[in-house]
């Protein structure tokens, strides 16, 4: 689940401008080895695409089928015995790993936290939480930057 929000979370507004980790060709392999990748164009293609592709879904602009499908193509799970217990290996093209992990986190995510996974409420923020809390009502990726701010703004509107 990390490795989704890390994906999601890879273009930020800073002070209103964009910064795309993943576009600077230095710091994309940087990225992509931090999360076990090797970094080499085709992956930071894939990585790319992945991103764009589970934030359409995430913001729900686009159909997770139609969406995510192509990421998926030529991926399969085998079924393997370790240590007397059954567990599936996923297997799939190694420029795509990164992003076919990002996608099955999302699924994952879907599965057993639907509807967690939104966007910051922050209309100045891209920002993405998952949001772990028992009452299901976070709406900031920061309680302390974006939550803060937008509170602050609530109480000068109420009091000018």
């Amino acid at each position: 689940m990390d490795l989704l929000l890390d994906l999601l979370n890879s273009r930020p507004l800073v002070d209103g401008v964009e910064r795309d980790v993943l576009r600077d060709p230095a710091s994309a392999r940087r990225w992509a080895r931090e999360h076990g990748g090797d970094g080499g164009p085709e992956e930071l293609t894939v990585l790319r695409d992945a991103r764009d592709a589970l934030t359409r879904v995430a913001r729900g602009g686009a159909d997770p089928g139609v969406a995510l499908a192509p990421l998926l193509d030529g991926v399969h799970r085998t079924p393997e015995f370790t240590d007397g217990r059954l567990t599936w290996r996923t297997v799939s093209p190694p420029h795509a790993r990164l992003a076919v992990e990002a996608v099955l986190a999302w699924a994952a995510v879907e599965e057993e936290l639907p509807g967690r996974l939104r966007p910051c409420a922050n209309d100045a923020c891209r920002l993405f939480l998952l949001d772990r809390s028992r009452a299901n009502r976070a709406r900031w990726c920061s309680m302390a930057v974006c939550g803060n701010r937008a509170k602050a703004r609530r109480h000068y509107e109420r009091t000018r």
